[in-house]
């Protein structure tokens, strides 16, 4: 394991470069509530740094729910942390709050000079589904239909076809008849990380969600990885996928950060059933690509909740990603 608690259980993370160390951001949740699937209303935010993407100095707390009432008393889930041509650092994030009980999740924005002690801008909150493009979006809570009203996880990037930001997140798309195909990786645009402009969805389909997206070039290629079940396949992806449905994260491949995309073709990059590793990001070491993601359920048990060692990631010439195991890296 390399992000670990002992009193804590671990799960989403993601991770910023300072210049010199890694900074590793993830959700807690104490041990102590007993039921790990609690966990997503027990959760705070924390901050541990690194020198190799192994050893880990934990910090602490960085970010909690903010006091009720509050859009975000409830949860303070997956994010994203950047840094401005100023040095200052902005951190993203999904809250919900207890008055919907955490139906409904937005977008916050918070803002730190030494990448731990966090600050919300005004009351934090910066996105929402609201305004005319909100209509492309399942807006509001389609009660028995799914079982949230989706906006989490936003990935913040420079645009690099511009001078400003782009933020993708998990949605999903109005007027879908398929439930399980109407999963979508939202857009929304700013000049200054301050204010954001709702785009129209950047994809749309083949899964009920597309959970913890993060858009990245390598290789002269654009990749949109994201993490998913497999109860949330849609039926023709289900009987086209090699060996089934299975949870763990896959990718899309693109022409450019807004697309268009499409699912990879082929076997899913890092999935099994039980669940091995979730929600994982890919970081450029310098030296090469490596995935990282937390332990799920890799013994088909109970819940591990731990960031597990990070693997290598090859790009094959037919331009598709390819994790290699640990074991095998090591030969």
């Amino acid at each position: 394991m390399v992000i670990a608690l002992e009193k804590d259980w671990i799960w989403d993370s993601w991770y910023a470069h300072d210049g010199a160390r890694w900074h590793g951001y993830f959700l807690k949740a104490p041990k102590a509530i007993g039921d790990p699937e609690q966990r997503h209303f027990n959760v705070s935010q924390g901050h541990a740094v690194s020198d190799d993407l192994v050893t880990w100095e934990h910090l602490g707390t960085c970010l909690a729910p903010s006091e009720a009432p509050a859009w975000d008393d409830y949860t303070t889930w997956t994010g994203s942390v950047v840094q401005d041509d100023a040095g200052l650092w902005h951190l993203f994030y999904t809250g919900s709050t207890r008055a919907e009980e955490g139906l409904y999740q937005r977008i916050g924005h918070a803002t730190s000079a030494d990448m731990h002690s966090w600050e919300r801008v005004g009351d934090g909150l910066c996105l929402d589904l609201t305004g005319s493009v909100a209509e492309q979006y399942e807006a509001d809570h389609a009660r028995g239909f799914w079982h949230d009203r989706a906006m989490r996880d936003p990935w913040v990037m420079r645009d690099p076809d511009g001078d400003g930001w782009l933020m993708f997140f998990t949605g999903r798309a109005r007027g879908v008849a398929e439930p399980n195909a109407g999963g979508a990786i939202g857009l929304a645009t700013s000049p200054d990380l301050h204010s954001w402009t709702l785009q129209p969805p950047v994809f749309t389909g083949g899964f009920g969600q597309l959970e913890v997206p993060q858009v990245f070039a390598a290789g002269g290629r654009w990749y949109c990885l994201f993490c998913t079940a497999a109860e949330h396949f849609s039926k023709a992806l289900a009987e086209a996928t090699p060996g089934g449905p299975v949870t763990g994260t896959h990718y899309l491949i693109g022409e450019g950060p807004r697309g268009p995309w499409r699912i990879a073709p082929g076997r899913f990059l890092d999935g099994k059933l039980p669940c091995r590793r979730y929600a994982s990001r890919i970081l450029d070491t310098g030296e090469g690509l490596v995935i990282m993601g937390f332990a799920d359920h890799p013994d088909g048990g109970h819940f591990v909740g731990h960031v597990m060692d990070p693997e290598p990631v090859v790009i094959g010439d037919d331009g598709l990603l390819r994790v290699i195991p640990a074991d095998k890296a090591a030969e």
